[in-house]
């Protein structure tokens, strides 16, 4: 007779793993890595080289210093380190990238006991404490080299000439599309990041209605407040708005497991990514939103776990 062996859960098991969710999202990110090169030049690269290398030197030492188990080779590191990347503009010094990618793993993520228990996105929340701590660098964007003379000209986003009324002109719709515009290296060509988005909603790495709650919500209240629909078209092409929808909002560990919460997670920080950029002392909000969301996240799923029917029974 066999023996009755009992194990906890999981108990359904398939061929899904970290290391293969980190590759395609290494994956789903190339077309926005690509097109900030081109956009934005070699000091682009330079940036996304500095952000990932160090991001996993980071992690490799956190590892060898606590003596833990080497944890590299599941490429959370390295999609950290690339999002952030992506996340500021090209201007930004080499040395903050690199203090930025150490605080990311170091003190959001390894500090708190490594993927699976950091509270807040790593890259989002590395991108306010630079924004926070180098506002004059990391705040604003870059030139495209298609329209700089010099290397890297700093100048207004079209969302800093949307909020402080600038007298520079903004760029066409299409250009806002192409990347051909003021900003960060990967959040400027939203064709790339839309590509990257249907590659990892393709592969079901992440749910299409997230996204698509997070957009919409940032265009609906756009075009009630403003009145004008060319301008709530700016206000999800601009800023950090699409790469946020597909690679940050979306992340496993720091939004809601279960579906309605993720949805409201979305409207959450569609709503709050409004708030700040109409009213707020920034022209941007994403980051800022995805945090203050990360922080409620677990109140969300608590309040969006489904109750059981039924009762106890009253003893014989």
């Amino acid at each position: 007779m066999k023996k009755l062996i009992v194990s906890s859960s999981p108990h359904i098991h398939n061929k899904t793993t970290t290391t293969g969710i980190m590759r395609d999202v290494l994956i789903a990110l190339t077309p926005a890595a690509v097109a900030g090169v081109v956009l934005f030049g070699l000091r682009a690269l330079f940036t996304m080289l500095v952000c990932v290398g160090t991001a996993v030197l980071s992690e490799f030492l956190f590892n060898v210093i606590c003596k833990r188990e080497q944890t590299i080779k599941d490429l959370s590191a390295a999609v950290t380190g690339l999002i952030l990347a992506l996340s500021i503009p090209a201007k930004t010094e080499l040395w903050q990238a690199a203090l930025g990618a150490v605080f990311a793993i170091i003190i959001v993520k390894c500090l708190f006991g490594g993927i699976g228990h950091n509270f807040a996105n790593p890259a989002a929340t590395a991108r306010v404490f630079l924004l926070v701590a180098f506002a004059a660098s990391v705040g604003g964007g870059s030139m495209t080299t298609l329209n700089a003379t010099a290397d890297l000209v700093a100048s207004a986003t079209p969302l800093e000439i949307i909020k402080y009324g600038s007298d520079t002109s903004l760029p066409s719709l299409l250009d806002m599309f192409l990347g051909n515009r003021m900003g960060a290296i990967g959040e400027t060509c939203a064709l790339a990041l839309i590509v990257g988005g249907i590659y990892l909603i393709v592969r079901k790495v992440i749910h299409w209605e997230i996204p698509v709650i997070f957009v919409g919500t940032v265009f609906v209240l756009s075009l009630i407040i403003k009145q004008d629909l060319t301008l709530a078209l700016y206000e999800i092409l601009g800023g950090g708005l699409m790469i946020s929808a597909f690679f940050m909002i979306t992340d496993y560990v720091t939004t809601p497991i279960n579906k309605s919460g993720k949805l409201i997670f979305a409207l959450g920080c569609g709503l709050i990514t409004v708030l700040i950029r109409f009213w707020g002392s920034y022209p941007e909000g994403v980051s800022f939103a995805i945090l203050l969301m990360n922080i409620v996240s677990p109140y969300i799923e608590k309040l969006c776990t489904p109750k059981p029917f039924g009762k106890v029974g009253k003893k014989a």
